[in-house]
């Protein structure tokens, strides 16, 4: 199992104790306490996996960017690289920003769900409450089962579906996750990877290939310039479409190399 497999687990396996806990509730003899004491269990779930999450992010982050910087080493035919891999000022402020960007992305997670559970139980907490006091007045308990399995549905959902992206996408939070930690990653090995090979003069880059269906196919083997400035009728790495390559989830690397082919 991968570092980033283990932490989507993680997620998973929270969701899944909170929908236990919700799973838990009474509805047919629901209280203000009771939904108080679910909260409650809810948010502890949630302050436990931020934790988890940030030590993650603060451990591998930094591990993305050396093996980014070991790829440039071993690009540029540095001998042997394994024992010269450091990270420069340069890449160590990138770190620290992708780490801090990242806990953040990741907080937001968790925040969102608990906004979402929060309201979800506010909501289900009065609708079962009115439901059971007309079934009292009435007799007619039998008729509640509907109304109750949608109210449950409506609890589940505000967990399961507990993210919503800026194109109204709905997500599970471990599928979320699992995406904007692989995106983070690749963003901190490709960066470190370019940093170290500009630092040691190399202004160019090949992208990787590994037989991409996508838009993304296009773009493999293709040499670009690390820098805007750098001679030659190559793109610029920073002004790819980020619809093409290197988009979220994208698998491709860049090996830096000194001089560019001249007959592109």
């Amino acid at each position: 199992m991968s570092q980033v497999d283990k932490l989507t687990l993680a997620y998973k396996t929270a969701v899944a104790r909170i929908l236990a806990e919700l799973e838990r509730i009474d509805l047919t003899d629901m209280s203000r306490a009771s939904s108080i004491a679910v909260l409650a269990e809810v948010s502890k779930i949630l302050v436990g996996l931020n934790e988890e999450s940030a030590a993650w992010v603060a451990e591998n982050v930094p591990l993305a960017a050396r093996d980014g910087v070991l790829t440039a080493l071993t690009s540029l035919g540095i001998r042997n690289p394994e024992q010269v891999v450091r990270l420069t000022r340069l890449n160590q402020e990138m770190v620290k920003a992708v780490i801090e960007d990242t806990q953040a992305d990741l907080l937001a997670v968790t925040q969102n769900v608990e906004r979402r559970v929060r309201a979800a139980v506010r909501q289900v907490t009065g609708d079962a409450l009115r439901t059971n006091m007309a079934a009292g007045i009435n007799g007619r308990r039998t008729n509640t089962h509907d109304i109750m399995a949608g109210l449950r549905k409506k609890l589940g959902d505000s967990v399961n579906t507990g993210i919503i992206d800026a194109s109204g996408r709905r997500w599970r939070p471990e599928v979320y996750v699992d995406m904007v930690v692989r995106t983070k990653m690749a963003s901190a090995h490709r960066e470190s990877t370019i940093n170290e090979a500009v630092g040691r003069g190399a202004y160019y880059g090949r992208i990787s290939r590994h037989g991409a269906k996508d838009a993304c196919a296009s773009w493999e083997g293709k040499i670009v310039k690390l820098v805007p400035d750098a001679p030659g009728p190559f793109p610029y790495i920073g002004d790819l479409p980020r619809r093409e390559i290197f988009h979220p989830c994208c698998r491709h690397l860049v090996s830096p190399i000194r001089v560019p082919p001249t007959d592109v």
